[in-house]
């Protein structure tokens, strides 16, 4: 998916807006630097005989290269830019995972759903925060930290019924795989929305839940 030109007025194009410049740990480091967002090194895709295959080395591994390594997984992630340096020069093809819950929570929708939320996002004067898009067709919507925890409630206050919707959210003790994370063999995590100065102040659950929960609602 290329960046949507739905762009936020003053956006400048900082470094991370280069999706796939550079190598992994370099966008690592920006993470850090740039959002002071924690980040944990994950599995990654190896070729063995022309195939590709996740480095867990599980045969039916349900999210190939982009998961943690560990279970205790939510102790390991860091915030210091000396410890992404070692973690990556270990491996430097290391997926770079971000933890939910923390800095951030993540809402999960269909990427038609997601467009179309976007959409009656600008109509309205509703400024999203960062916004991923994975290669299995999902659209991940960044909110301040609690998010998922308010969204049931949300939802039902607006008549929703939250099993109806195929909207998921990552919250504590949960992660997203960062852009240029590559996820299988369908490709890359890529930012719709990119990270800026612009939308370094999150919006709130309660800002972007009710044209998600519309957008998912036209859903088939």
């Amino acid at each position: 998916m290329e960046e949507t030109s739905a762009r936020t007025a003053g956006d400048t194009a900082p470094p991370l807006a280069r999706q796939f410049g550079g190598n992994l740990l370099e966008h690592a480091l920006q993470y850090v630097k740039e959002r002071h967002w924690e980040v944990l090194p994950g599995a990654w895709l190896e070729s063995d005989s022309g195939a590709t295959r996740c480095s867990c080395a599980v045969p039916a591994c349900g999210a190939p290269g982009a998961h943690p390594l560990r279970r205790d997984w939510t102790t390991h992630a860091t915030g210091s830019t000396a410890e992404v340096r070692r973690l990556w020069s270990r491996e430097p093809r290391a997926a770079i995972l971000l933890p939910t819950g923390r800095t951030f929570d993540v809402f999960d929708v269909p990427e038609t759903a997601g467009c179309l939320a976007l959409a009656r996002m600008e109509r309205s004067g509703v400024a999203p925060g960062p916004v991923a898009a994975t290669p299995a067709g999902r659209m991940q919507f960044f909110v301040l930290p609690g998010g998922a925890a308010k969204a049931p409630g949300l939802l039902r206050q607006l008549g929703w019924s939250p099993a109806a919707l195929s909207l998921s959210v990552r919250g504590e003790g949960d992660f997203v795989a960062a852009p240029p994370t590559r996820m299988g063999r369908r490709g890359a995590a890529q930012w719709v929305h990119r990270p800026t100065s612009v939308n370094r102040w999150l919006p709130d659950a309660a800002e972007v839940i009710a044209p998600l929960a519309y957008a998912c609602g036209q859903e088939p």
